[in-house]
C-alpha cells in the first residue's frame, strides 16, 4: 500500500497563519483558537520535522531558514488544496478578482469584459484598479494585469500585448503651429511627461537628435488614460500606445502624426501565482483574454 508521509493538516494551517502574521496571537485570532493551542500545534509540527521552524522573540516570531523553505512549499500546497476544494464544490461559479492598471482597465477591459461575462455567465468579475503591484500573499486577488518585462518571482506570466508607443495630440494643438510636418515640429509644443524614457526612445527611432532641453515642459498627468485626456484637451503632446486609442483616433479627437512606433521591449502581462495555474476560473479567463487581445498584439 502506498502511504503518504504527511504532517497533520491542522498543524500546517496553524504554521501558515503564524508565518504570515509573525505572531502566535494574530494566528490564534485568525483561526479562532487560543494562543496556547497555536503554540501546541507548532510544537507538534516542529517535533515531526525534527527542527525549529520559528525563532521566538519578545514581540513575535520569525521563521528559521528551515521554516522559510517549509513555508514557501506549504503555502503553495495550501493554495492548490484550496483551489481543488473550491472546484469540487463548484466555487468556480463565483467571483474572479482582477487587479489591473488604469489604462488597460479603461481602454480594454471596460470595452470587452462583457463578452467574457456572456461566455462565462457563472463567473462574476470584480476589478481593483490601481498602479500598485498586487501582493498575492496578502491581497484577495486571483489574477493581475501588469506592465513590464514579464519577470516576477513566483508568478506565471502571459504576454497580452507589447507596449508600443507613438506621439499623439489634438488637431487644435496641431493647428496652433500651422501643422506638423516633421518629428522636430513636435518639440515646438508642450510635451506631456517629457522625462518619460519613451520620448527618448521614440525620438531616436524617428531620427531626431535629443533636444530635451529645448522642449516646452508640460505637467505630467500619470497613467496613459489620463495623459490622453490631457492631450485631447490640448494641453500637450502625449506618448501613447496606439492599440488603446483606436476609437479616439478614428473620431479625430487624437491625431497620430507619424507612423514611427517606439518599443522598449515591455508589454502588458496576465500574471498569477504558480500555485494557482490550474484553477479553472483562471484558466477560463486566460483563454478568453488571450483571444481577445490577439488583434491588439498584431496592431
Amino acid at each position: 500500500m502506498n502511504t503518504r508521509n504527511l504532517p497533520p493538516l491542522t498543524a500546517v494551517r496553524v504554521f501558515d497563519a503564524a508565518a504570515r502574521h509573525g505572531t502566535f496571537t494574530s494566528a490564534a485570532d485568525e483561526l479562532g483558537m487560543t494562543q496556547s493551542a497555536v503554540s501546541y500545534q507548532i510544537k507538534v509540527l516542529e517535533e515531526r520535522v525534527g527542527a525549529p521552524l520559528f525563532e521566538r522573540y519578545a514581540r513575535g516570531v520569525g521563521l528559521t531558514a528551515i521554516g522559510q523553505r517549509f513555508h514557501q512549499r506549504t503555502a503553495a500546497a495550501l493554495d492548490i488544496l484550496s483551489d481543488a476544494y473550491g472546484d469540487a464544490k463548484g466555487a468556480v461559479e463565483g467571483v474572479l478578482s482582477i487587479s489591473v492598471i488604469p489604462t488597460f482597465a479603461t481602454n480594454f477591459l471596460a470595452q470587452h469584459l462583457g463578452a467574457f461575462q456572456l461566455e462565462q455567465p457563472g463567473i462574476a468579475v470584480g476589478m481593483e484598479i490601481g498602479e500598485a503591484l498586487t501582493d498575492f500573499t496578502q491581497d484577495d486577488i486571483d489574477v493581475a494585469i501588469r506592465g513590464g518585462q514579464g519577470k516576477w518571482e513566483g508568478l506565471v506570466s502571459h504576454l497580452l500585448m507589447p507596449t508600443t508607443f507613438t506621439p499623439m495630440l489634438s488637431p487644435e494643438l496641431i493647428d496652433s503651429i500651422g501643422g506638423i510636418h516633421s518629428p522636430e515640429d513636435l518639440l515646438k509644443l508642450p510635451i506631456l511627461s517629457k522625462d518619460d524614457p519613451w520620448w527618448r526612445i521614440w525620438l531616436a527611432t524617428a531620427g531626431v537628435a535629443d533636444k530635451s532641453a529645448e522642449t516646452h515642459a508640460a505637467r505630467s498627468f500619470g497613467p496613459q488614460v489620463v495623459e490622453a485626456g490631457a492631450a485631447m484637451s490640448g494641453h500637450g503632446v502625449a506618448m501613447l500606445t496606439p492599440a488603446f486609442f483606436q476609437n479616439e483616433l478614428a473620431r479625430g479627437k487624437l491625431i497620430q502624426p507619424f507612423e514611427e512606433i517606439g518599443d522598449d521591449g515591455s508589454g502588458y502581462w496576465l500574471v498569477y501565482p504558480e500555485s494557482r495555474r490550474n484553477a479553472l476560473k483562471i484558466r477560463r479567463f486566460r483563454s478568453w483574454i488571450e483571444k481577445a487581445t490577439r488583434a491588439y498584439r498584431q496592431a
